[in-house]
């Protein structure tokens, strides 16, 4: 693998001119510091950058904008007609404000510019008449019932300088591109044209091969930028379209199947199941019956371990479907045939329920040589970051002497000093909190490559899984285990009073019958700005903001912080006298052991938290989950945090607290959310919902970067045959010896996969 470009250098003009060619070049030095700087702003820094700055959309002069379809809070850029336009002073202040109504012929959207005087906006009214045609761009927000646009940028089309008229009049495409309050899709459009029109073939490397050109009818690169740029007709954009999904698909799958080859052409110790082991004596004391599906997939694995090849497997399942008791089973294989496995959890909180659940699982088998031990049992050791020195010392030590079977932790495991000379398996919990490094780190410490299991509980689409975990091969356990009594979902507005006073009450019904109840808060304090997003999990599809502005373009209010809430609780008379505990990741283990426990036992009924209780967290007796803020999360997240209740006999109830608009985005999501307990039918409409090139998170360190334009549910067979291809070529020239503009692309979307995995770090 390529070595990491360094944070401070990634953006470094001359750097980025020695590796990259004129694709390289700082867009600061090509088009000017101020253009260049707007542009860094939408993370383009150079000439490469900015052709791969893919129009979201082509608008016709002839053809306006459907306004209906705009939502609340989307950054837009429209194509329609003046109506009308009003100047006015404002009432009870100094200064004067201009609206003016564009319309597309059904709808109308309201343009809103405030001015020291009337003087000031003449420019506007003079250009901003009736009947004028033009772009229009800005942030749509809510305002007494109307959409609107406040002080938006624009270009009419009377207005446009000489040679871009030109350009109108013959009715080409117009691109529409994405664009900020700093510079605007036009503006985007002319520096494209710019770097564009010198370059040749030569400048940019050629990433398919001819043979699979051909095969798709696909145009070459430069063809297809011009078509995407600077499109002469309808066909040119699609066709160009068509190209770069291809081009996507490809390299990611060249790059995954080459991992993959590499990998594999590895040794693993291969691990035969033993008959009157470990594995046959934890299996003799469950409580209770596999399901058909972890029987499956239990064979699987089972199978795949036994083999000298290293075992690359993604086990996805829905919340509480049994995926611990199926790796475990593995590990355990793993344990009679003389390795250790280590289990990787992103949180403190979900090691220590991973430890407490496995050791109770396995009861006697978890304490070899300790009084009461089983003779055939193993050691089961925790390892987290916060651990005291002498703890932690003896964990170590378990570890590199073997004693220890199974080794749980953190990052912490990630540490050179630990040591597990007999690793022979790795389960990665949560994978979605990794990246590709921090896997591959762990599994390093083997004398030999071991074994692979990925978990998730997020549920993701088939070619999402290609995409995003492309070199693993997929399990899925559908099938809950019996006797869960399911869980309902309602949205709960912010802004009425008497729906938030009725969700502290059903929380007091149900601790009244003996229940538990969550309620979630996206900060620890008031007044910070973020500190404990990253460590939470806080969804990385929403704004992070503390103060942001609302649907109606005013600031929105703080966000929910835990100190704050439970203070607030435990003043509400609906749980006057019910003990509220609170828990966050940033309180020391111990403290968060006890809060976990007395919950648990129900000392503390009400738990006022951060997501660190997102997964893994098994209490059965909590059936309430309020979630403030719940606008804040993304799906996935949300949906991880309902499967927190009704994991016992009793139903569960989660109540989605929210200010959203009705008309946002925001609102969109949630509506989702209570429709369905599907997760894999919520974990579709998250792709629908989200924009491009954001299909894949932070799962794999940043490599949705390179996603612009695939789209995972619609384009699967082309990701289905770029993975045949891929894979073919790989296995024939797994230098790509043949393909060097390939090998570049491949080689570059590596290099900026590690640089946003060092940026996280």
């Amino acid at each position: 693998m390529n070595q990491p470009i360094a944070r401070e250098r990634r953006h470094d003009p001359a750097f980025l001119g020695e590796v990259g060619g004129r694709l390289g070049r700082s867009l600061e030095k090509e088009l000017g510091t101020r253009t260049g700087k707007a542009l860094g702003k939408l993370g383009v820094h150079t000439v490469g950058d900015l052709l791969r700055h893919y129009p979201r959309r082509y608008g016709d002069r002839g053809k306006l904008t459907a306004l209906r379809q705009l939502r609340v809070g989307d950054h837009v850029t429209v194509i329609a007609e003046v109506s009308s336009s009003e100047s006015r002073p404002m009432r009870g202040k100094v200064g004067a404000i201009l609206n003016v109504r564009i319309t597309d012929g059904t709808d109308e959207l309201l343009l809103t510019f405030f001015g020291k005087h009337s003087r000031s906006l003449e420019h506007h009214e003079r250009r901003l008449r009736r009947g004028a045609t033009g772009m229009f761009s800005g942030t749509v927000s809510a305002y007494r019932g109307d959409r609107q646009l406040t002080h938006p940028s624009y270009e009419t089309f009377d207005d446009l300088d000489d040679e871009f008229a030109a350009v109108q009049k013959v009715d080409w495409p117009i691109p529409i591109y994405p664009a900020s309050a700093s510079i605007a899709s036009w503006q985007i459009e002319k520096a494209v044209e710019t770097v564009l029109r010198p370059l040749t073939a030569e400048d940019v490397p050629e990433a398919l091969p001819a043979a699979y050109r051909r095969e798709h009818d696909l145009p070459d690169v430069m063809t297809a930028l011009r078509g995407l740029h600077a499109p002469r007709t309808p066909e040119d954009w699609q066709r160009a379209r068509r190209r770069f999904r291809h081009e996507e698909a490809f390299v990611l799958q060249t790059a995954l199947a080459q991992r993959r080859a590499a990998t594999l052409s590895d040794a693993a110790t291969a691990f035969e199941p033993r008959s009157g082991g470990i594995r046959d004596a934890f299996e003799a004391r469950l409580p209770f019956e596999l399901t058909a599906g972890q029987h499956e997939v239990a064979a699987v694995l089972e199978r795949e371990i036994a083999a000298p090849v290293p075992m690359m497997r993604l086990l996805q399942g829905e919340v509480g479907s049994g995926k611990t008791v199926v790796a475990l089973r593995a590990m355990l294989q793993v344990v009679d045939g003389g390795g250790q496995a280590a289990l990787l959890a992103p949180t403190e909180v979900l090691a220590q329920q991973h430890h407490r659940s496995i050791t109770g699982l396995l009861g006697p088998l978890a304490e070899a040589g300790m009084l009461g031990g089983a003779d055939e049992g193993t050691r089961v050791v925790l390892l987290t970051g916060s651990m005291g020195a002498a703890a932690r010392r003896k964990a170590i030590a378990a570890a590199a002497s073997g004693e220890a079977g199974i080794v749980i932790g953190t990052h912490a495991l990630l540490s050179e000093v630990v040591q597990i000379p007999d690793l022979g398996l790795v389960v990665v919990d949560e994978q979605h909190r990794f990246g590709v490094e921090q896997r591959d780190a762990l599994r390093a410490k083997g004398r030999t490559t071991p074994h692979l299991l990925v978990m998730t509980a997020t549920p993701i689409p088939r070619t999402v899984a290609m995409t995003s975990f492309g070199d693993l091969e997929t399990s899925t356990l559908r099938e809950l285990p019996a006797g869960r009594a399911g869980v309902s979902t309602n949205i709960v507005p912010a802004d009425r009073p008497r729906w938030v006073e009725r969700t502290w009450e059903r929380v007091r019904e149900e601790v009244d019958a003996g229940g538990r109840a969550y309620v979630v808060c996206p900060r620890i304090t008031a007044g910070e700005n973020g500190g404990d997003a990253a460590e939470d999990g806080f969804s990385d599809d929403v704004s992070d903001e503390l103060f942001a502005l609302d649907d109606a373009g005013e600031p929105r209010r703080p966000l929910a912080s835990v100190e704050e809430v439970a203070a607030l609780l435990r003043q509400t008379p609906a749980l006057a006298g019910v003990a509220i505990g609170e828990m966050h990741g940033q309180l020391p283990t111990e403290t968060k052991d006890a809060a976990m426990a007395d919950f648990a036992a129900g000392r503390t009924p009400v738990l006022v938290s951060t997501t660190v209780i997102e997964v893994g967290v098994d209490v059965p007796d909590a059936t309430v989950m309020v979630i403030l803020d719940a606008d804040r999360f993304g799906l996935s997240q949300l949906h991880q945090l309902r499967g927190r209740v009704g994991r016992g006999t009793k139903p569960g109830m989660c109540l989605a607290v929210t200010a959203a608009h009705p008309d946002s985005g925001s609102f969109e999501r949630l509506a989702a959310f209570a429709a369905t307990t599907d997760g894999f039918e919520l974990a579709e409409t998250d792709l629908k919902l989200r924009r491009e090139g954001d299909v894949l998170g932070a799962s794999q360190s940043g490599r949705s970067s390179s996603l612009r334009l695939l789209r995972v549910l619609q384009d699967a067979d082309i990701i289905d045959g770029a993975r045949a291809a891929a894979r073919d070529l790989v296995a024939r020239d797994p230098a790509l010896a043949s393909e060097p503009g390939l090998a570049r692309m491949v080689a570059e979307s590596i290099d900026e996969d590690a640089a946003a995995y060092l940026e996280r770090t």
